[in-house]
């Protein structure tokens, strides 16, 4: 599997084909994908298009996209025009958006060959994809354990050679979990960062488009042609997209690490605690200080999220009444016809999110339940920026947990607690990063969480660069056959 940045490289110099590439991508996905499940939809012809244009350039020496011939993978929650586009769910089963996303449209401009639309949890609800309403997504480490989710389709695409990158979304977690679950990096910018046009949305001030790669290098080439702002999206961030290649000096001489006790305390697998521990002191090792530093409000970030995310949900899914578009199931009268088409069209975790937003929302209890978790969010950020005062990056397990097997965690509390470590930086819209960091004893990969401060992604990516370099554990790949 070579890099996204080690591809274009050898196409510039002749010496590796973007149409031999591409073709090699999708017949190894023709011989693959069926024991991992990471596709929903391969766009064979739209991809092969893609790559002879940018074989076309690479010869003619025309001008170039940064990420011209690049194999990349999309989770299905993206909009794309004239490619079905299901978000994971029965309700939008024969969807086919008549525009693209401002990402999906960025990296085509960039580019890019797009080689499909990867499974997730319905409407992004999950931590495991195995929410997801047409087939289940394995770790390619091991094919009886989940990839993680909501981007598990997006994580195992990558992590399998079934594409060189991939974007997912990160709503509570859902790009650095399954990052760490199958042994890539993942990578979620501050909010806004890069545009929401175009997505599906679950829960609007919490989605952040993500990246995740095999390397720091290929994650900084797809923030760079990806970042910026976007008048299509309200949310966007205007402000200046650095050049997060050229941040990558290898050097971590100066940097003050915080480590928050309250991110290695009960619940954390003793493999992954040593890990971390272990990555923290080779960030030291590299020339970073590093102290303690404490997030008292951490404990209350799981309880606050499924409050804030699960209203929002009530709200952005009441637009999926089978009257515009997606599935429609007839009934005697409208209010029939809408509450058909739900029971039909949503899974049983959307339903329940579904529910409980609404009653947080409901009179009478808007203000004991989103109105009070609002103002603990606000806490939380306190926390955050206090902490930013004394240190640059924090640093701390990704997940509580390594890939746990199918089944495991039917409980849905059980599974809401593996974005324990990822919910806090969420709420807040800091930038934070997963970058392998060693392996358990049963050989399943580790992730060592880096969050930094607001629009400060250049540092996490300089951080988490020096690391990766001075580590074997990003060149560790997954033999699938």
């Amino acid at each position: 599997m070579r890099t996204i940045h080690e591809l274009t490289t050898a196409f510039a110099k002749g010496d590796a084909s973007p149409v031999a590439v591409a073709e090699e991508y999708l017949a190894r996905i023709g011989a693959l994908d069926a024991k991992v499940g990471a596709y929903l939809t391969v766009t064979r012809d739209e991809a092969l298009a893609a790559a002879r244009a940018a074989e076309a350039r690479y010869r003619a020496r025309a001008p170039l996209g940064p990420l011209d011939g690049a194999p990349i993978a999309l989770k299905d929650v993206f909009c794309t025009r004239g490619v079905r586009t299901t978000s994971g769910s029965r309700i939008l089963d024969t969807y086919v958006p008549p525009y693209d996303a401002t990402i999906v449209a960025r990296l085509k401009a960039a580019g890019a060959v797009i080689l499909g639309k990867t499974n997730m949890d319905e409407f992004a609800m999950g931590s495991s994809t195995e929410h997801s309403a047409f087939q289940l997504t394995r770790n390619p480490w091991d094919l009886a354990r989940v990839p993680g989710g909501s981007s598990g389709g997006s994580a195992a695409a990558v992590a399998g050679g079934l594409a060189a990158g991939s974007f997912g979304t990160d709503t509570g977690g859902s790009v650095r979990q399954p990052a760490a679950f199958c042994g890539v990096v993942g990578m979620k910018p501050t909010y806004g960062r890069i545009s929401r046009y175009g997505l599906i949305a679950f829960a609007s001030s919490l989605d952040h488009v993500a990246p995740l790669t095999l390397d720091i290098v290929d994650t900084a080439l797809l923030l760079g042609a990806t970042a910026g702002h976007d008048p299509l999206d309200a949310t966007s961030v205007d402000a200046p997209v650095p050049d997060y290649v050229a941040a990558l000096t290898g050097s971590v001489k100066g940097l003050r690490v915080g480590v928050p006790d309250e991110y290695f305390g009960e619940g954390l697998d003793p493999e992954i605690d040593r890990a971390v521990r272990v990555a923290i002191d080779r960030l030291r090792d590299l020339g970073a200080s590093v102290e303690r530093v404490s997030l008292p409000t951490t404990e209350y970030g799981v309880a606050t999220y499924y409050i804030v995310a699960p209203a929002e949900a009530s709200s952005n899914l009441a637009r999926y009444d089978g009257v515009k578009y997606g599935l429609r199931v007839p009934g005697k009268d409208l209010i029939d016809m809408v509450s058909r088409t739900r029971a039909a069209g949503f899974g049983a975790e959307v339903k329940r999110r579904v529910m409980l937003g609404t009653y947080a929302l409901s009179t009478g209890y808007y203000d004991a339940y989103y109105g009070q978790a609002q103002r603990v969010r606000t806490l939380v950020r306190r926390d955050f920026e206090k902490a930013f005062e004394r240190v640059d990056v924090l640093a701390t397990p990704t997940t509580p947990s390594v890939a746990f097997k199918h089944g495991e965690k039917a409980d849905p509390l059980a599974m809401y607690m593996n974005d324990v470590y990822t919910i806090p930086a969420s709420m807040t819209g800091l930038p934070a990063i997963s970058v392998p960091c060693g392996f358990n004893a049963a050989g399943l990969p580790i992730g060592l969480q880096l969050i930094g401060r607001t629009l400060d992604e250049a540092t996490l990516l300089r951080a988490a660069h020096a690391y990766e370099q001075a580590t074997p554990w990003h060149a560790k790949r997954p033999s699938l056959g």
